[in-house]
């Protein structure tokens, strides 16, 4: 659940008091320079070992840290504000004793929007705001705006603020980074959907997951913009049950009119239309991203011209419908990231060929069978990876006729080209997490890239081996093809 606290004001906190940062990874050593720089007190406590990237950022900013465990009271004792690690639930012990003390727990993005002036992009949803986030930043960058990438993308927006701040940051918002923001205000707010996700924070409700994403707009004020899914009944729950904010400009996107037009992606909204053929990202809940990103673009009056090149030239992350290679005729993509049944449900529907689809992993309570239809129309075989096959086995049982089970990359790899013909995709969207053989969903996707790049390579030296071999003739051979020589 959501901690309800009073909004922190900091000129109310002396500069001589003390901030506890709970966690030392991205977010957290960005949060401690900021609050070292602003000349408050700093601690940092990690209960696991600090990478050792962030140990040498500590050590050179002189911040002291503890590694291993919490120092709990200490930090009770100390503590005037404890700015908390997103992956550290509100309901841990430590975080419950500050709360109950009255000491203030937020974000690092909270903290860090106390101390910037610049114009504030904030976007989230279940599936899709990396894509989004990374894609408008690039269009600012490519309008010459003096434009920031920050959030869960990747990149502390405190450290950024305290170091070189900018006119706009573009800040992907995690639903564990929204928990603990309570005057953040973004002047562009965009939701993009909603579905089940991260459960097991949020007590298994999904009421509660939607209140952490309504907190995204709950600062706005009849100045901002709120780009948001016209057509998710989960949004609109939101709406009616917890939309507290102004009444700011709103700006629904509805990807049923997106797809009116066969050749070309029309914002009828922003007054832009391209051909979608053109577009770098592909897929219907790409062109839905992209329109979002269209419209806060041209809010921020980016030009047309602008938009037509970066829209153009943009290149998705890692791990997201990326193209690995082609192997006798056979595209091999890479959506590793796709850790959820949506998202899966995304890239299939992406898919304009028949696909092999590997899945599987930690199963979070999926339901499949929002895939059934697309399994039904596109899929040749399914190939299941991971430790603990039955639910996936279980789910589209009946569905399809080829299921096979796989435990390691190498032979999910192996499996599938047998069962892919020339033209098809093998497509990896796990719609699952990866912790049951991998460390995360990029290890996942680095070790699928990895072994079909070695085997494009190893095909490549071979044909050139072949064409470099000196064959030895018989001699009649021989004898015949020196006669046949000019």
């Amino acid at each position: 659940m959501i901690q309800k606290i009073d909004t922190v004001l900091l000129d109310k906190l002396p500069q001589d008091r003390t901030i506890v940062v709970l966690g030392a990874g991205e977010s957290g050593t960005g949060a401690a320079y900021l609050a070292k720089q602003k000349c408050f007190n700093v601690f940092v406590s990690d209960m696991g070992q600090i990478a050792p990237k962030y140990l040498q950022k500590l050590k050179q900013w002189k911040i002291p840290f503890e590694q291993g465990q919490h120092n709990s009271k200490f930090i009770l004792d100390n503590a005037d504000l404890v700015i908390k690690s997103p992956g550290i639930p509100p309901t841990a012990t430590l975080v419950q004793q500050l709360l109950e003390k009255g000491i203030p727990v937020i974000d690092e993005l909270e903290f860090a929007s106390y101390y910037t002036k610049a114009t504030l992009i904030g976007i989230t949803g279940s599936n899709g705001k990396t894509t989004t986030t990374r894609l408008l930043h690039h269009i600012l960058q490519k309008a010459g705006y003096k434009a920031g990438l920050a959030g869960n993308v990747g990149y502390s927006l405190a450290e950024q603020v305290a170091k070189d701040d900018q006119d706009y940051y573009v800040i992907e918002m995690s639903s564990f980074q929204l928990d603990g923001i309570y005057s953040f205000r973004p002047n562009i707010a965009i939701l993009l959907n909603i579905t089940p996700d991260h459960l097991d924070r949020y007590e298994y409700k999904l009421e509660n997951y939607i209140a952490s994403k309504f907190q995204l707009v709950q600062q706005q004020t009849s100045e901002d913009l709120f780009i948001y899914n016209g057509e998710d009944q989960h949004i609109d729950l939101g709406f009616k049950k917890f939309f507290k904010a102004a009444q700011q400009h709103m700006n629904p996107v509805r990807l049923s009119q997106l797809e009116e037009h066969p050749l070309f992606l029309r914002v009828a909204t922003a007054d832009y239309s391209i051909a979608k053929d053109s577009l770098s990202l592909r897929g219907k809940h790409n062109w839905f991203n992209t329109a979002c990103a269209i419209i806060a673009a041209k809010h921020l009056g980016v030009k047309d011209s602008v938009l037509n090149e970066a829209l153009v030239d943009f290149e998705n992350e890692a791990h997201r419908l990326e193209k690995v290679v082609e192997i006798n005729g056979v595209t091999y993509i890479n959506d590793s990231k796709a850790t959820n049944v949506d998202a899966t449900y995304y890239a299939l529907d992406a898919m304009d060929s028949p696909v092999v689809w590997i899945v599987g992993g930690v199963d979070k309570g999926n339901d499949y069978s929002r895939l059934y239809d697309l399994v039904r129309q596109k899929v040749r075989a399914i190939i299941c990876l991971g430790r603990d096959n039955s639910k996936i086995l279980k789910g589209f049982e009946g569905i399809h006729e080829y299921i096979l089970e796989t435990s390691s990359i190498p032979e999910a790899i192996k499996v599938a080209s047998l069962y892919a013909e020339s033209g098809d995709k093998v497509l990896l969207s796990p719609a699952c997490a990866s912790f049951d053989l991998f460390k995360n969903y990029k290890d996942r996707g680095e070790q699928f890239k990895q072994l079909l790049l070695q085997q494009a390579q190893i095909l490549k030296k071979g044909v050139t081996v072949q064409t470099d071999l000196n064959i030895n003739l018989n001699p009649s051979a021989q004898e015949e093809t020196d006669r046949l020589k000019p």
